[in-house]
């Protein structure tokens, strides 16, 4: 089997955003394909957990495009490191509009798949994105639900707004910007006594050879924090999220809570397909580890199959 790997760009309000588009075994220029846009989880880069879907579901058929967010990796957008929620959705939305352009691209047969935050970008993409015919989500999550939530005590959200609004005064007035890291390193966590076993394996997915990436940064801008606490990714679900929904879920709720937050979301789609548990998963192991990527792939298949190739299928 033969997948190509093409290196694409698009542009998100003038910034050039770098992607991988796949193309399945078979393919062919003159004929038309079903596609599935992939986004990342958050902090990650196109060679990611993003890439692991996006290969495996060009082997089930479908043409896939994965990308860097504005802001990160390869993508282009200042100041870098920006995690902003409504230019990650609007990078979705760009990422549609350049299938749209490929001759070889069934426009009436495209999914979309979200990985973790990537998911609730997904979700929020969706509701207004009608191109999208069916949706798929892996241990999702939305990503300022998730941020309020993780946050260690009740006035934390108000003292980090606050530090927000002083660190903006400041770089208005020529103060150098300044980042946090998503993720302490091995080392830190070790030093630091951390025991939690959904960290120490987003730890190990990120920081070793495991899933490492030069291109990303582990940085995050610290006034994308403010974006991040005032985002609600599944806000109007129940209104506007009228594709075919299927939620994957790790069988261990960790401490991301996607698990929980996947369960809401697929309460509240009012055309839900499937929830799915994978069972001994862990949310990081559902980013890249074979026995619990394939089944979540065989499902996601199986939801795109009847959604998107009877597409093509119907107009010969």
């Amino acid at each position: 089997m033969s997948i190509e790997k093409r290196r694409v760009t698009f542009k998100n309000d003038g910034r050039e955003v770098v992607g991988h588009l796949r193309l399945p075994d078979r393919f062919s220029e003159h004929e038309r394909h079903p596609a599935v846009v992939v986004v990342g989880p958050g902090s990650s880069v196109k060679e990611q957990a993003g890439a692991a879907y996006a290969e495996k579901l060009a082997a089930k058929g479908y043409v896939t495009l994965v990308f860097d967010p504005s802001f990160q990796g390869e993508s282009e957008g200042l100041p870098r490191d920006t995690e902003n929620p409504a230019v990650r959705v609007e990078d979705i939305r760009c990422a549609v509009d350049h299938l749209v352009t490929l001759p070889f691209i069934d426009e009436e047969a495209i999914g979309l798949l979200g990985i973790c935050a990537g998911g609730g970008y997904a979700i929020n993409a969706a509701l207004i994105e009608r191109r999208f015919k069916a949706v798929g989500t892996v241990v999702a999550n939305d990503l300022g639900a998730a941020w309020r939530r993780m946050q260690p005590k009740a006035s934390a959200v108000d003292e980090m707004l606050a530090a927000v609004a002083r660190q903006r005064t400041a770089e208005a007035r020529g103060e150098s910007e300044k980042r946090e890291e998503w993720l302490p390193s091995p080392a830190e966590a070790k030093e630091a006594g951390i025991e939690d076993p959904t960290l120490l394996n987003a730890i190990d997915y990120y920081a070793t050879s495991r899933g490492h990436h030069d291109r990303r940064t582990n940085k995050r801008l610290f006034v994308s924090d403010a974006l991040l606490l005032g985002y609600d990714g599944f806000h109007l679900v129940e209104e506007l999220l009228v594709q075919p929904l299927q939620v994957i879920v790790g069988g261990k709720l960790g401490t991301t809570f996607s698990h929980e937050a996947g369960k809401g979301l697929w309460e509240r789609a009012r055309n839900r397909r499937d929830f799915v548990v994978i069972g001994g998963a862990d949310h990081y192991d559902m980013y890249d580890v074979p026995e619990y990527v394939d089944q979540a792939v065989e499902h996601l298949a199986s939801l795109y199959d009847d959604h998107l190739k009877s597409s093509v299928g119907a107009k010969g």
